[in-house]
């Protein structure tokens, strides 16, 4: 890995966050590609992974709408990610007791320890990372992240030519 730019009077101008956002999306885009390979997996499902993921995290479990709606594809498009997504055992769908017709994306336990082994060197780079930053500034970086996500998907969702 290069090291990073020397700092400077214009280390926190537009420039110098794009090219690092850059760099840390194509970083981040190689481990995906890599994992996709490895597991026979399509680049789009692996997107819908880390979104079944992140859905399953916070207690809220995606459904195919939903994902549908994340990932910007057609109902069919979503309907053959998941199927094979399935057969790979990788995710599992869960009916709503409550209503029969709600379908819930969780990833089943093989394919979380798939991805657990795949993608520790990452978590384990992330926490060295970290460990260079006091409490505050990573609230502060977790601040700027957050405000990028949203920045990103207002962006994603604002009509064409604006």
């Amino acid at each position: 890995m290069p090291p990073p730019p020397a700092s400077g009077p214009h280390d926190t101008d537009l420039h110098a966050f794009a090219v690092r956002l850059r760099r840390m999306n194509a970083e981040f885009n190689r481990i995906a590609q890599e994992f996709a390979r490895a597991h026979g997996l399509h680049h789009t499902d692996v997107q819908a992974l880390v979104a079944i993921l992140d859905g399953d995290g916070q207690g809220g479990a995606l459904t195919p709408g939903r994902l549908r709606e994340h990932l910007n594809l057609t109902s069919g498009a979503v309907s053959a990610c998941l199927n094979r997504l399935e057969a790979a055992g990788h995710i599992r769908r869960v009916r709503d007791p409550g209503d029969g017709r709600v379908v819930h994306l969780h990833y089943a336990t093989a394919g979380r320890v798939v991805a657990r082994d795949c993608f520790r060197p990452l978590a384990e780079s992330t926490d060295t990372a970290r460990r260079h930053f006091d409490e505050d500034e990573l609230r502060t970086v977790l601040r700027f992240l957050d405000a990028m996500g949203d920045a990103l998907s207002a962006v994603r969702r604002a009509p064409p030519g604006r």
